[in-house]
């Protein structure tokens, strides 16, 4: 009964390290990797900052949730923005930032592409 309880923990343990992500701070990471595995792919692309009102929209997140959770990330130093005088912004991940998406997300590795174009 021992081994039942223990097997039982373990499963547990395991489905509570998959619930650990918050989803709003997921969806952004994830847009973040997204974009930045997309402009990787596509070198001629302009920017490698994404715009925050793209990224509210992509990742289904309010403004104000938006900004409050890239200040948490820019603390954690795994996004950096920028912020204009007019209020628009930009962000992208830091390079610490890219490794923990990668782990998160499972892609990342050098010379693995398998990002799917949106």
């Amino acid at each position: 009964m021992a081994d039942d309880d223990n097997q039982s923990d373990d499963s547990n343990r395991n489905e509570d390290a998959d619930d650990d992500l918050d989803p709003v701070l997921g969806a952004i990471l994830q847009t973040l990797w997204d974009h930045t595995r997309s402009v990787a792919a596509q070198p001629e692309a302009a920017a490698k900052d994404l715009s925050l009102a793209r990224l509210s929209k992509r990742a289904s997140v309010q403004m104000s949730v938006l900004r409050r959770m890239l200040t948490q990330l820019s603390e954690a130093d795994l996004v950096v923005t920028a912020m204009e005088e007019d209020g628009r912004g930009t962000a992208r991940l830091t390079e610490e930032g890219e490794a923990l998406c990668g782990q998160l997300f499972g892609e990342g590795e050098e010379g693995q592409d398998n990002q799917t174009v949106h």
